[in-house]
């Protein structure tokens, strides 16, 4: 029986997850050339052309759509069992390649956080955040997605949760905002001013919505935007008001979240929602992973404030 080199299953998982040469050579840390060459062998290897050319990218043939979950598996069994029994995993000589997908808030509060603890413990890991359009499961389900970050909604059935933090929205509006100016904030005068919704799907009603709806008022919709802090940008030059959740607001890096707490002044809601519990999923297939675990835990500990 001839000798089966191991390295092109890992290649082929990654080959296949990613669906192109330069994405699976990032992947791997490797040189594109030195990827064309490895899926020259497994072309060779599988007697099957793999990933063909389709325009400017690759698709999958009917072969190699057959054997990505098989692959995927397996890659992860291989790691797992060529580690040794028992040992404590090296963090600090971890190399490996993680994708989390999250939506743009969660991003801005807590990416740069998260990775300055991860480069802190593992130089070697590379993170790479990637956008949230949906709760589609199926990107954990196919492994293209490590750790999925979000309030609950539709989920599979197996994925593992484990809560990071609780969260509530708060209104935001301009500093000399008349808003502010004339006493207590009441449900009436909140739905009287034009309001700026932060949506990636483009929605507009919410929570806060059907507790006015309860009274008998409905918020003025003047603008739909994707994300907080454009609402903000948009509050902040108008006298719209804009909805932000309290972490956003609070915990948010940068230049632009340091300019608008300087230049805003939040509020608490003049009616009674729900709080908001972000979780993080994964798929049982990476739960006893070290690698995986040791991630697991560092967002954790940064959303909890214990790390970063």
């Amino acid at each position: 029986m001839p000798e089966v080199d191991l390295n092109l299953l890992i290649a082929l998982d990654a080959l296949l997850a990613d669906g192109s040469v330069a994405g699976a050579a990032r992947r791997l840390g490797l040189s594109a050339s030195a990827m064309s060459r490895t899926l020259a062998r497994l072309r060779a290897a599988t007697g099957d052309a793999l990933l063909v050319r389709a325009g400017r990218g690759l698709v999958p043939t009917p072969r190699a759509a057959e054997l990505r979950e098989r692959a995927r598996d397996l890659a992860q069994e291989a790691r797992a069992l060529l580690q040794p029994g028992g040992a404590e995993l090296d963090i600090s000589a971890l190399k490996r390649a993680f994708t989390i997908r999250a939506n743009e808030g969660f991003v801005e509060v807590f990416a740069g956080r998260i990775v300055a603890a991860a480069t802190a413990a593992a130089p070697g890991v590379r993170l790479r955040f990637a956008p949230k359009p949906d709760k589609n499961v199926q990107p954990l389900r196919e492994g293209t997605v490590d750790l999925e970050i979000g309030v609950l909604g539709e989920t599979g059935p197996e994925l593992r949760v484990q809560a990071l933090f609780r969260d509530h929205f708060v209104g935001v509006v301009r500093k000399g905002h008349p808003l502010l100016a004339a006493g207590e904030i009441t449900p009436e005068r909140y739905a009287a001013f034009g309001h700026v919704v932060a949506s990636r799907r483009g929605r507009s009603n919410g929570p806060v919505d059907e507790a006015l709806n309860a009274l008998g008022l409905t918020r003025r919709i003047v603008a739909i935007v994707p994300s907080f802090s454009a609402a903000l940008a948009v509050a902040c030059a108008s006298d719209l008001v804009a909805l932000v959740t309290n972490s956003f607001l609070t915990v948010a890096n940068g230049r632009q979240a340091e300019t608008a707490r300087a230049a805003m002044q939040s509020f608490p809601l003049p009616v009674s929602t729900e709080s908001i519990t972000v979780s993080q999923l994964w798929h049982p297939r990476v739960d006893a992973d070290p690698a995986q675990r040791w991630l697991r835990g560092l967002v954790q500990a940064v959303c909890r404030g214990k790390g970063g």
